[in-house]
């Protein structure tokens, strides 16, 4: 009974150590930046790139790339935008009558809402 408890539990742990990446999961490579896991792909992805698919997957980048914020009665709930800042880009989705940052909708990694722009777009 010992043994078979034992090849259990090897089991198992061999079976989680080559898990795939879940949708979302940021790893630091070793130049220090960050990757998101891409599901879609079977790929690690640049943060921006990962955005750029996950935009594209769910209805596009509705704004575009840019350093403006459309106007708000412009604006619908889902709506996306890559804003560009001085310190770099953040996705941004509009939800719940407000543009938050897309990590805070999304909850891939709280790591995302430090990197590039994101901690500055509401400055």
């Amino acid at each position: 009974m010992k043994k078979l408890a034992i090849v259990l539990l090897l089991g198992l742990s061999a079976c989680a150590a080559t898990a795939e990446p879940t949708n979302g999961e940021v790893k630091q490579v070793d130049n220090g930046s960050l990757t998101m896991w891409n599901t879609n792909s079977q790929s690690w992805l640049s943060v921006e790139d990962f955005w750029v698919e996950y935009a594209k997957n769910n209805g596009g980048l509705t704004w575009g790339k840019t350093d403006v914020y459309p106007d708000y009665d412009k604006v619908n709930e889902g709506d996306k935008i890559l804003i560009q800042l001085d310190q770099g880009t953040c996705l941004m989705q509009f939800f719940h009558s407000r543009w938050r940052i897309a990590n805070d909708v999304r909850r891939w990694n709280d790591q995302i809402n430090d990197f590039g722009g994101c901690p500055h777009v509401f400055e």
